[in-house]
C-alpha cells in the first residue's frame, strides 16, 4: 500500500506546472547537447539508408530487364 501512495505522490508532485517548467529548463540543454553530438550520425544512417534502398531498387530493375528477356543466368 506504501509503494502505490509514494508513487502516486511521487506523480502529483511531476503534475504540477512549476515542476514541469523546471524539468523542461534543466532538460533543454542536456537534450540539444545529445542532438549535436548524435546529429552526424543520423545524416549517415539516413545517407546509408538511401543508399541501400537505390541499390535494391537497382537490382529488382535489372532482374525485371532480365526476365523479360529470358535470359538465363548459370551460378
Amino acid at each position: 500500500m506504501k509503494k502505490d501512495s509514494l508513487v502516486e505522490q511521487c506523480l502529483d508532485i511531476l503534475r504540477r506546472d512549476d515542476i514541469k517548467h523546471e524539468v523542461k529548463t534543466f532538460f533543454t540543454p542536456v537534450i540539444g547537447m545529445v542532438f549535436g553530438v548524435v546529429n552526424p550520425y543520423l545524416y549517415i544512417s539516413v545517407l546509408l539508408i538511401f543508399l541501400i534502398f537505390a541499390m535494391i531498387l537497382a537490382n529488382l530493375c535489372l532482374l525485371v530487364i532480365m526476365l523479360r528477356k529470358n535470359v538465363t543466368v548459370a551460378i
